[in-house]
Formats: structure tokens, C-alpha cells, sequence
């Protein structure tokens, strides 16, 4: 053996190690979306699901980090690699990813803690190997003695490409092409496939020239003290801002913008793409670069929160995940910027792996019950400003002044909320103006004095509680959050409407008071989706018609519970709602008196619809309203070919389905008339404009399907239903299947309806 390797062996060291390194981060950030939506029908399809997953992504991310780190303090080489290869081929004998046994069914509350088990018990070690691997092999390839291993850095982005590019095909090319199925299978695969190229990679450790790798791990040791405690946690903290960032960016969107899931993996490819460019030897988007837009950024987030989620959509998804992008890439390069020596590397990756998983705790967590709003944005944002490196401000006798001057303004600003008045009326007019000249000002303070970030902070942090002093919304609003969402309850100025609200999107309305003033008295009448000139009221209408007899109905879906009022004397009527929260805010007569007026008794049954009313009797109900797919967050589950054959099952004969499909993102009519056609059912569409939207009173996107065509009765004879035909050139959705990509296609090409 030579003492020095040659250059045909750096290149198969370089080449093998950066295969294993790729392929180990594509299994490791597909694997996420993959087994996220096979858990997300024991939820409803809850954003809240990704955000738990993430949580435990992490926590996983650093007991694989720490396990590698302990195991590159063995001065034997051979020993890890035979500990890491046997680790790997036990996680292979648990694949293909499955749910374990037991784990079914979530319980009626603690869905955080569920979700963190049943995580562990399914995908705990084959996750646990993979999440080792990039500090490992970073680690082995220093002691390889290829010329590069004094500086492994670069290898960090070869894994975060791997990441980026996994997470972008999944929702463009795995979910539309494959079953969920195929995808396991093909996952499974690759994870024998990553095994071969660990074991070459422990080959070409075992076998490097000893003196090589020696003189490898020797170099610049006497230049490379060990990190002090106080940089360890700087790395902490650096770490724990952006990736509580990407969670509450992800809750944002979700609830606040536009809780499509399908955007749920641009922000991780945003935050694992900063990783990418800040390891780079020469990085595209300078450090320097970035920490002068960084307070632009979080000025810009200030400005679009102070907007509100009413703005163009495109406009403030992106600008929300422009600024995001822009911030972590300012603390990440700081993180790259003070990197330690190799000799580190290992205790470097666990401090990032903890301060990720603070940092997800706290966003993914702690704040969801805690908080009634998403209030980790605006905090996590205002902690940012303290990411920026400390430097000698600018004119130090002025900037002595500026405490006492923020303090006056802050006084100024925040003590007209507390009372009604000329102040308040003026200062709420101009909300926008104040606060996003507040997020401006504080930019300005780092390109004008090179203000410490503590001035920084404080001002963000002013206008950051401007946000909750003066709503956007408007109206009075409460808030309630679940694990299911924060959803919004908006009293109009004049007290004449109510109004349920989940982000931007109306679940619910009910009328207080007439136009002249006067309370509304008497049985409340149903509107926004469920007015009775609409497609659900003309859908209950017609099958009362048809069987001119008192009807068993179903629905699932309770909302701010206007159906209840939808109702006839002596009509059996059974909801099926998976949120608590959501119950206790339609009985509260403070907010709705849907319930009290028309079901007192109401008992809902909570839980999955697809678990719950699957133990209903067969042949029960003579209708079946499905009306969960007014929000965004769409439960895919529930229109799925096997979702609509359990309808089929419980209808009476001559009974229907009614699939409330109206969507602002995705096109589901003909995805719903697709598995209605797959079990021989026939569909009527029903989208109409009310044009009363004054009046809450909407715009609704309807499908009815049933068995005959008497079934529906006048329906199938209406000029403003249409019977539709399944398209034979679209796959049906099914438990195994779905393409939310086309869906969102769809409804780009032809508009909403």
C-alpha cells in the first residue's frame, strides 16, 4: 500500500462518497411527504400533520447526528463502520414503510403526541440510520486522506441538493405518476441501493493509506481550538430561528394565505436550498449580499402581514417565501461562516441538528398551544434582527438617543388601541402606513447607523405588536386554534353578521341584525354556501320532494353549524366533525345560534369521517351531505373511489351524495363525478354566482351523484345542474392515488367557476 493515495482513487473516494451522501438525502426528504400522506387521512388532512412531522423529522435528525458524533470518538475505524452498515441492514428488514399495527386509529385528543408515536413505531429506525449519514460520511471521507477531506464542507450541499430535489419531485413527478404503493416500493429500493454505497464507502475507509488520513486530521489542529460554549450556542440559536421559521412560515400560508398542501414542501425546498448555497467553496449569493437584504426582508414580511391575506395570491405567497429565503440565508451563512475546523464537524452538525429541533419544538408545539393566532411568525421574525453579526454603529452619541425615542414612539402608537376614539379611528385607518413604516424605518436603521441588532429587534418587535393592536380584519375577532387550524370569528362593524373564517376562506355566516338595525328574531336562515336557492339548499329540497317523507340525513362537516337550521320537523339529521374546538364554537350562542336555535340536543360524532361514519349501519340515510371541502386544506381522503363506495354503502335506495366542492385552488368537480362514475354512479354539477356576496351569500360549486337518475328527482331535469360524464382521460383518485398538482392545474386553466 502507498503512503499517499492516487488521483484515480480521489476521484472514486470523491465519486462514491458524494453518490451515498446524494442518494441518502433524497430518501431522507422524500421519505417526509411520502409517509406524511399516508398518516394524513387518520387527521382529516390537516396542515397541523406536516408541522408535527416536522417536529419529529428533526428530533430524529439530531439522535442521528448525536449517534454519529459518539461514534467517530472510537479510535478504530472499522468499528463504525460496522456498527452503521448492521444499523442499516435492521432499519431494511422494517421496509416497506407500513403503520404499525395498533396504530389505526388517532384518540380524541393529544393528536400531537399520537402523531410523535406513531412516527417512532413505523419509521423511527430506518429514518434514525438515514439521518446519520451525512455527518458520518463527512467524518469517514476526512479520514479517506483525499485531498479535499481538511474541508468537508462541501459535501453539505452535495447532500442538500439531494434534499431540494427529492421534495420538488415528489409533488411534480412521484404523486402524479405513482401510487402510494410504487412510491414505498421504489423507496424501499433505493434504500438497498444507499446500503451498497455505504458499504463502499467503509471500503475505501478501511483501505485508505493510513498516513494520508492521519496527516488529514492533523492539519491546522494547533490552529483550531475547540468551539467556546458561547459560539456552540450562537450555532443553537442560528439554527433554531430559521427552522422554526420554515414551520411557522408553512402554518402561515397554510391558514392565513392559502392552506394548499401542495405548498407545503416550497418553503423546506426553499430552506434546504439556502443550505446548498451558503457551503458552497464560492457561493453564488455572497454572505455580505445577504445580510444587507436580510433587514429588507423581515421589513417586507412586517409590510405583507400588515396587508393582510386579501392581496394577490401569487404576490404574497411569493413575497412570504422570498423574504423567508432571505433570512435564512443570512443565518445559515453565518452558521457557514463561523464552521470549525474538521476536527469538529460532528459536534458542529449535532449543535445545528439541536438548535433545529428547538427551534421546530417551539413552532411545531409549543406555540400551537399556547398561542390562539399564529403568533410564532411574528415572534420568530422579530428574533432574526438578533441573527445579524454585532459591529460598531455609526454615529454612537446619536444612537445613545434612539432607547428613549422608540419608547415614546412605542407609548404613542400601541395606548389608542386600548381605547375607542378619534386616535384609535385615525391611527386604525392607516394601519398599513404605520406599521409597514415601522418595519421600513428599522431597515433603514442598519443601512444608516449599522444599528445594533438590539435596536433592530426592539423596533421590529414594535411593529410586530401593532399587527394584534390593530387587526386587518374588518370587525371584532376571536380566535380559536386547534391541532386542526386557527380559525377566526368576525364580527362586522355594525354587529350584522358573524362570520366563521379559516385564513381567508368563509366556512360559515349567520345575520344578527336586519338592514334597518333590528335584531333578527325567529329561526335563523342559512347562508353563505347552504342558502337554500343554492346547490346544497335545492339539493335538500329536491330529495325532500322526491320521497315526500321526513329524510334521514347525514353530513359531514359541522362548520359554524348552518345545516342544522337546513333541517325539517320530525327529519332525522347526524354530523360527523373531527374538531372539538369547531363543536364548542358553533354551540357558543356568543358567535352562532345555528345549534341552539335549531339542535339544541345536537351530538356530533368526533373523529375522521372516514373512520366514523364507516361504523354507520348500511342503508340508513337517504342523503349524505359530504361538506368538507370548503376550505383549501382539502381532505383528500374523502374523495378518494373507496371514500364513495362507503357513502354508496350507507345510502337508503333511491338515496344521494351532495359533495360540497367549492375551492378557491384546486378543480375537484370532475374528481368527485370520477369516483362517483368508478362505482357506477351518475353526477350532476351544480356552479352557480349568487351575486349577493354582500349578503354572505356565495358562490357554491356542487356535485350530486346517486345511483338512477330518479334519484335526484327535478334535479336531473334542472336547467343549472348538468349531468357530467366522468373524463376518461383523468385517473381516479383513490386511497392509493391522487394528483393534487392537477387539480391546481386544472383550476388555472379554467378559472374559477
Amino acid at each position: 500500500m502507498t503512503s499517499e493515495p492516487s488521483a484515480s482513487r480521489n476521484r472514486l473516494v470523491l465519486v462514491v462518497y458524494t453518490a451515498a451522501i446524494f442518494v441518502s438525502a433524497l430518501l431522507l426528504f422524500s421519505v417526509q411527504p411520502l409517509f406524511t400522506k399516508m398518516v394524513l387521512p387518520r387527521l382529516g388532512g390537516s396542515p397541523a400533520v406536516w408541522s408535527v412531522a416536522m417536529v419529529f423529522f428533526q428530533s430524529l435528525l439530531l439522535g442521528g447526528y448525536a449517534y454519529a458524533h459518539l461514534l467517530m470518538k472510537l479510535s478504530n475505524r472499522a468499528v463504525p463502520v460496522v456498527v452503521h452498515l448492521a444499523l442499516l441492514v435492521i432499519a431494511l428488514l422494517t421496509l416497506p414503510l407500513a403503520i404499525r399495527s395498533g396504530w389505526g386509529e388517532p384518540p380524541n385528543s393529544g393528536y400531537a403526541f399520537w402523531l410523535l408515536g406513531l412516527f417512532a413505531v413505523s419509521i423511527g429506525l430506518p429514518f434514525f440510520a438515514l439521518a446519520a449519514n451525512n455527518p458520518l460520511l463527512q467524518a469517514w471521507f476526512v479520514r479517506t486522506g483525499h485531498p479535499n477531506g481538511p474541508d468537508p464542507y462541501f459535501l453539505y450541499a452535495s447532500s442538500n441538493i439531494g434534499s431540494f430535489l427529492a421534495l420538488l419531485s415528489y409533488p411534480v413527478l412521484l404523486e402524479p405518476m405513482f401510487t402510494l404503493r410504487a412510491q414505498n416500493l421504489i423507496w424501499t429500493g433505493g434504500y438497498g441501493l444507499l446500503i451498497v454505497l455505504i458499504a463502499g464507502c467503509g471500503a475505501l475507509l478501511l483501505f485508505a493509506p493510513a498516513t494520508a488520513a492521519i496527516r488529514n486530521m492533523q492539519v491546522d489542529d494547533a490552529a483550531a481550538p475547540a468551539p467556546s460554549w458561547l459560539l456552540r450556542a450562537r450555532w443553537i440559536f442560528l439554527a433554531a430561528v430559521p427552522s422554526g421559521l420554515l414551520i411557522a412560515v408553512t402554518a402561515h400560508i397554510s391558514t392565513d394565505v392559502a392552506a394548499a398542501p401542495l405548498l407545503w414542501v416550497l418553503p423546506l425546498s426553499l430552506y434546504l436550498l439556502t443550505w446548498v448555497l451558503v457551503f458552497q467553496s464560492r457561493p453564488l449569493l455572497p454572505h455580505k449580499w445577504m445580510l444587507l437584504a436580510q433587514p429588507l426582508a423581515i421589513a417586507g414580511v412586517v409590510v405583507l402581514l400588515a396587508f393582510g391575506g386579501e392581496q394577490n395570491l401569487l404576490l404574497t405567497l411569493g413575497g412570504h417565501q422570498l423574504c423567508f429565503f432571505i433570512i435564512a440565508m443570512a443565518c445559515h451563512g453565518e452558521l457557514a461562516r463561523t464552521r470549525p475546523a474538521a476536527k469538529y464537524l460532528t459536534g458542529f452538525y449535532v449543535a445545528l441538528s439541536f438548535g433545529g429541533m428547538v427551534g421546530g419544538l417551539f413552532a411545531g408545539l409549543i406555540a400551537p398551544f399556547t398561542f390562539s393566532w399564529v403568533a410564532e411568525y411574528p415572534i420568530l421574525l422579530a428574533l432574526a434582527a438578533l441573527c445579524r453579526p454585532s459591529g460598531a454603529e455609526r454615529l454612537p452619541r446619536w444612537s445613545a438617543w434612539y432607547w428613549p425615542f422608540l419608547a415614546v414612539i412605542a407609548v404613542a402608537l400601541i395606548a389608542p388601541s386600548y381605547w375607542s376614539g378619534e386616535v384609535f379611528n385615525w391611527l386604525d385607518s392607516r394601519r398599513v402606513w404605520m406599521i409597514g413604516g415601522l418595519g421600513v424605518f428599522s431597515a433603514l436603521l442598519v443601512f444608516a447607523l449599522n444599528a445594533d441588532r438590539w435596536k433592530v429587534f426592539a423596533t421590529v418587535a414594535v411593529a410586530l405588536v401593532l399587527l394584534r393592536a390593530y387587526p386587518s380584519d374588518d370587525g371584532r375577532v376571536d380566535t380559536v386554534r386547534s391541532f386542526f387550524g386557527v380559525h377566526k370569528i368576525v364580527v362586522t362593524p355594525n354587529g350584522q353578521y358573524h362570520v366563521l373564517m379559516h385564513g381567508t376562506t368563509i366556512h360559515g355566516a349567520q345575520k344578527f341584525k336586519n338592514d334597518n338595525g333590528t335584531p333578527v328574531t325567529g329561526r335563523p336562515e342559512p347562508i353563505s354556501y347552504y342558502h337554500r336557492d343554492g346547490g346544497i339548499g335545492q339539493a335538500i329540497t329536491a330529495m325532500r320532494e322526491r320521497k315526500v317523507a321526513p329524510l334521514k340525513v347525514a353530513v359531514i362537516g359541522l362548520g359554524s353549524g348552518t345545516l342544522t337550521c337546513a333541517s325539517a320537523p320530525g327529519e332525522d339529521w347526524k354530523f360527523f366533525e373531527i374538531d372539538q374546538s369547531m363543536v364548542d364554537t358553533a354551540r357558543d350562542p356568543k358567535y352562532f345560534t345555528y345549534i341552539q336555535s335549531c339542535e339544541p340536543d345536537l351530538k356530533p360524532a368526533i373523529g375522521d369521517a372516514r373512520l366514523t361514519f364507516a361504523r354507520e349501519p348500511d342503508g340508513l340515510y337517504d342523503l349524505i351531505i359530504v361538506d368538507a371541502y370548503s376550505s383549501d386544506a382539502i381532505p383528500i381522503h374523502l374523495a378518494t373511489k373507496q371514500a364513495m363506495a362507503i357513502y354508496k354503502a350507507k345510502l337508503a335506495p333511491h338515496g344521494a351524495v351532495v359533495m360540497h366542492v367549492s375551492n378557491r385552488h384546486l378543480e375537484l368537480a370532475s374528481v368527485v363525478v370520477g369516483i362517483a362514475d368508478a362505482n357506477d354512479m351518475t353526477s350532476w354539477v351544480y356552479s352557480e354566482d349568487s351575486g349577493r356576496d354582500n349578503e354572505y351569500i356565495f358562490a357554491t360549486s356542487v356535485v350530486v351523484s346517486a345511483r338512477d337518475e330518479a334519484d335526484v328527482g327535478r334535479l336531473a331535469t334542472s336547467s343549472v345542474w348538468t349531468a357530467t360524464p366522468a373524463n376518461e382521460n383523468q385517473r381516479i383518485w383513490t386511497d392509493d392515488y391522487s394528483n393534487v398538482l392537477g387539480a391546481v392545474y386544472r383550476r388555472l386553466r379554467d378559472g374559477e367557476q
